[in-house]
């Protein structure tokens, strides 16, 4: 009944949430592990800070190095974020023999695959389920649930902000400008929201998910990225009246061992489960060749949701730990990654086009798409009273990314149209 000690280097609002979790429910731990997990030192920015959880003063320290050098100290719990300093500190820790949990999605997605082999070479492990998606086990279900299984296809809303930002804008018919303030009025968005609305954030989970559900190490240049931004109240209204939600996803898709990875706005057909994921809740669609589509659904933020992956990774670690199994994690990646050229990646795609409104113009437009060999699903032409141009709303059947741009490139020098108002990918 040795207990195991933890050193938690963070006592925000996860590592609170991670203090509390661990306390409340020892008697819980204890019948899963066989052992006590105590928290044995904190690393806390100011010691003499107030806090809204009791914590003994002689727990807390200003120094990283005695929590991470800590001799009795088994598993380091990482949850303070950035990237070059704590990259140092858990090489340290794993070059100590100690295990890491974190829930540091940028870490993990710019240095996992040295921080994986660092922990291999000292037969450690590293868990890191709550930096994609907070509470959903997702991680440990690409590895382990779908172990027997070959995953063709990820795709998720796992960034709660612009989530919640276009459900308001969709729900409300509010702009963009305005639910951004919104949100960072309520903390769902940061004061510089430049990492959660234009795609970072969700291209850093989509790095991760992709390395896991394909076995290969994706890097994040890989990762094709593009935010809402650009959004408009109008564009909303066009997916809604044409049976679409506006989504913000991100998509890896592999075939024949080649994949492609991206993080765009989407339409996605009501009728598609992940359609109706709205606010800052999270989801992600997993496709597997054995097991048909799964989704799996929660909270992706949040002290206490957050903080259930990082005990959960805990007891992995502490389970292993009595096991004498650390250091060898399933999941690892094997594969050489080959990623899709632009003419293999192939998805429909949805356009909105301001052009002269005169005759014959539809004509040369739909003429521009079949020289390029696109092929077109439907094409509607919506009249506008505030706008003194014809306004034509195209989807297409399934297009190379080659061609469409092809089709963008022609559509910038003809002078019957105005203006490329709009362009999506289409799903569902």
């Amino acid at each position: 009944m040795k207990p195991v000690k933890v050193g938690l280097l963070g006592l925000g609002t996860v590592g609170t949430g991670v203090v509390r979790i661990v306390e409340a429910h020892q008697e819980d731990l204890q019948s899963q592990v066989g052992s006590p997990i105590l928290i044995e030192k904190v690393l806390v920015q100011n010691k003499s800070k107030s806090r809204n959880i009791s914590i003994s003063q002689d727990k807390l320290t200003e120094d990283p190095w005695e929590v991470i050098r800590h001799p009795d100290i088994d598993v380091i719990v990482e949850v303070m974020g950035g990237i070059g300093q704590t990259k140092e500190y858990i090489l340290e820790a794993l070059s100590l023999g100690k295990h890491v949990v974190t829930a540091n999605k940028d870490l993990m997605a710019l240095h996992g695959p040295e921080i994986l082999a660092k922990a291999k070479e000292h037969r450690c492990d590293v868990l890191y389920e709550a930096s994609v998606a907070g509470g959903i086990p997702i991680l440990r279900t690409l590895v382990e649930g779908f172990s027997s299984d070959r995953i063709t296809k990820i795709m998720g809303i796992v960034n709660g902000t612009t989530n919640y930002i276009l459900t308001k804008m969709s729900q409300e018919g509010a702009a963009y400008a305005d639910v951004l303030k919104e949100a960072q009025a309520l903390g769902y968005a940061e004061s510089d929201p430049t990492s959660d609305v234009e795609g970072l954030d969700a291209a850093r989970k989509m790095t991760i998910l992709a390395t896991l559900g394909f076995r290969t190490n994706v890097k994040l240049e890989d990762v094709s990225a593009k935010g809402i931004s650009a959004v408009s109240k109008e564009d909303i209204l066009y997916a809604k009246r044409l049976g679409y939600e506006l989504k913000l996803l991100g998509i890896a898709e592999r075939q024949d061992d080649l994949i492609s990875i991206s993080v765009q706005p989407t339409m996605v057909k009501h009728s598609h489960p992940i359609a109706s994921v709205n606010g800052v809740f999270n989801a992600v669609y997993v496709y597997g060749e054995a097991v048909g589509e799964t989704m799996f659904y929660g909270a992706g933020a949040g002290e206490l949701p957050t903080a259930t992956s990082i005990v959960a990774d805990l007891v992995a670690v502490v389970k292993s730990l009595k096991l004498g199994v650390n250091g060898k994690q399933s999941g690892i990646a094997y594969k050489e990654t080959k990623l899709k050229t632009d003419e293999q990646i192939s998805s429909k795609y949805f356009m909105l086009l301001h052009v002269a409104d005169r005759a014959g113009v539809l004509a040369r437009i739909t003429q521009v798409f079949a020289e390029s060999e696109v092929s077109l699903e439907s094409v509607l032409q919506q009249p506008n009273p505030t706008n003194p141009e014809a306004e034509i709303i195209i989807i297409t059947h399934d297009a190379s990314k080659a061609a469409v741009q092809k089709v963008l490139a022609t559509f910038e020098s003809l002078d019957v149209v105005y203006k490329v108002k709009s362009v999506y990918r289409v799903e569902g």
